[in-house]
């Protein structure tokens, strides 16, 4: 059975959206894409999936509550913005969930939740509990109260931790981008995307971030980090693009979308040829 193959018997998965995927250039909602996401959710809920969704944009929507012309920069700005976002962020999903009839909870984390023994297996019976329930647990930082100490800096590093904790088979990571590339898109057209990544080489981090990358951007580094924890704990990770959710039932039906990167070590990296 091929990689992309095996992807169609996961049965718990993490999807995780980016503040990007959820929004519009100007900083607004796309109510339209969370609408599909929750549709897309719901269905592989009815169809026996355990999902878990990782979702950004708290301090977005606070901000934009608070007609605010651009996102915070500094610790209480953020905090400010994401306590306001947190309460309306979750509205618009129960509103849209409630649609198909699917529960939700919503779960909170900071890092030193992870760091902590007692209070990480909290977190771990907690995911278990909701699971069980067939409630489909929605996760994000908490921002309201978190600090550089404290906080993942990013989600992808938290969709990694979640995923690790709920035992779950992939992380679906929904970006800006639609895998990763051997060269940058946006400067080589000729650029070719990494179809299937069987193990994290240093070629590949260099290319994702190394000082003499031409494609160093946090987003990829970020993304490069989280599947290493992932995948070194036997679970799979795909980065696609979040511009069609729909695209979550085909990485589920093992179409070749995005990149994946393979739990199993050893083998080559293939390019495709066109």
């Amino acid at each position: 059975m091929s990689a992309r193959e095996a992807l169609k018997s996961h049965q718990r998965v993490v999807v995780k959206v980016g503040t990007t995927t959820l929004t519009y250039p100007n900083g607004r909602l796309n109510l339209r894409r969370i609408e599909e996401i929750c549709t897309v959710l719901s269905d592989l809920c009815n169809q026996g999936k355990e999902m878990i969704l990782v979702t950004s944009g708290a301090i977005a929507v606070g901000a934009d509550r608070l007609g605010l012309t651009e996102r915070p920069r500094d610790v209480v700005g953020k905090q400010a913005a994401s306590a306001v976002g947190q309460a309306m962020l979750m509205q618009i999903y129960q509103r849209f969930f409630s649609r198909y009839n699917q529960e939700i909870a919503q779960i909170l984390l900071t890092k030193d939740v992870i760091e902590n023994e007692v209070s990480k297996q909290n977190a771990r019976n907690t995911l278990k509990a909701l699971r069980e329930m067939r409630v489909i647990p929605l996760v994000n930082e908490n921002d309201s109260v978190s600090t550089d100490e404290l906080g993942f800096s990013e989600n992808d590093t938290l969709s990694a931790y979640v995923s690790i904790l709920s035992d779950s088979e992939l992380l679906i990571n929904l970006s800006d981008t639609d895998g990763m590339y051997d060269a940058d898109p946006k400067q080589n057209p000729g650029a070719k995307v990494f179809r299937e990544i069987p193990a994290i080489t240093r070629e590949i981090e260099e290319l994702a971030g190394g000082s003499s990358s031409k494609l160093g951007s946090g987003g990829m580094i970020s993304k490069i980090t989280a599947a290493k924890l992932v995948t070194e704990r036997g679970i799979d990770m795909v980065i696609a693009s979040g511009e069609d959710p729909a695209i979550i039932w085909r990485l589920l039906a093992g179409e070749p979308e995005g990149t994946l990167f393979i739990k199993k070590s050893g083998g080559n990296v293939w390019i495709p040829s066109n």
